[in-house]
């Protein structure tokens, strides 16, 4: 026998059990095989899978007063993260500091929503960018899955979404003894506009380690007489020289292949040199050591005095930031 029909509008969100009780829903009904329940007390005819119907279940159930936090808040406004942290199934959630913090097995709860900025995010409450950034300091620290290059990463997706560095500074300002904030006040002059991934933004770190030239960040690439030529993810104007990291999820595929030589050569005609940057150039010792050389070479740098061994990623602040200790008396 068919389950009984629900209410039109309860088979398009997820719903409360005692809002569909008290709208003549049966408790059989609710038990019915058809429904999900993604948290305890809410109904859906569809498994959320997204994040945003993940969110939307919990949603449901949540209090008045909350916003989506922490590593739920940078997957609902595509900050990218470690694979360590993004492994974090739970939904995050943050309610006022007077409040009781919530309590399921499926939800990590914060208290502290007052000190933070909220957006809506496709009508859901989420905590701004700038803010679930500073609340990454939570994640920092030895044995933790957050390190400096990640910090880093993720600010620079930030800095995109808010116009630059400043609101960061001022998230960090705002809070009472933040966690991770040595590492985030060391990582704001490091971050910058412009960087469109998290391996552009850790290419972008390995050549400025190394004591190479700050490049632009997808900045247009002009033949000599002002002919557009394409967009380059590490620009050196002067030396005209782009460098392009060549993401294996993207570039190869043969079409793709075949876009990227037709727009490499239309660049190296515009009398510029391409130099291709993959994945083991950015983590690999020896591999980093022969991309930078080569760079190098091309920039007009020597390159005997790079810095090839401190180049490579790093996971937390120098030592040099940490808190001084008090003298003895």
């Amino acid at each position: 026998m068919d389950a009984a029909p629900l209410p039109l509008d309860l088979t398009r969100r997820p719903f409360l059990a005692s809002e569909a009780l008290a709208r003549g829903v049966t408790r059989k009904r609710l038990r019915a095989r058809d429904l999900w329940t993604p948290t305890r007390g809410v109904r859906s005819v569809d498994l959320p899978t997204s994040i945003v119907e993940q969110a939307r279940a919990f949603a449901a159930a949540a209090p008045t007063e909350f916003a989506f936090s922490h590593v739920t808040a940078a997957q609902l406004l595509g900050i990218p993260l470690p694979y360590a942290v993004e492994e974090d199934c739970r939904v995050h959630i943050v309610t006022p500091t007077s409040a009781n913090r919530i309590r399921r097995a499926e939800v990590q709860g914060h208290r502290g929503l007052e000190s933070r900025e909220v957006v809506d995010v496709v009508g859901l409450p989420v905590v701004a960018p700038a803010d679930t950034w500073v609340d990454l300091g939570e994640y920092v620290g030895p044995g933790k899955p957050v390190g400096l290059d990640d910090l880093i990463v993720a600010g620079d997706a930030v800095v995109n979404i808010v116009g630059g560095t400043e609101p960061l500074r001022h998230a960090v300002e705002c809070r009472v003894r933040p966690r991770g904030k040595v590492t985030l006040t060391y990582a704001i002059p490091r971050i910058r506009v412009g960087s469109w991934s998290p391996m552009e933004t850790r290419a972008r770190l390995m050549v400025l380690r190394a004591g190479l030239p700050e490049p632009s960040l997808n900045a247009d690439v002009l033949s000599r007489t002002g002919e557009w030529l394409g967009c380059g993810d590490l620009v050196w104007r002067e030396q005209r020289v782009v460098g392009e990291y060549q993401g294996v999820e993207f570039h190869t595929r043969p079409l793709d292949r075949r876009h990227d030589g037709v727009r490499r050569e239309g660049i190296e005609h515009g009398d510029w040199v391409v130099v291709e940057i993959a994945a083991e150039d950015v983590f690999d010792t020896h591999c980093r050591a022969a991309k930078l050389r080569e760079l190098a070479g091309h920039l007009g740098v020597n390159p005997h005095v790079l810095d090839v061994l401190g180049s490579g990623p790093q996971l937390l602040a120098p030592p040099q930031f940490a808190r001084p200790r008090r003298p003895r008396r």
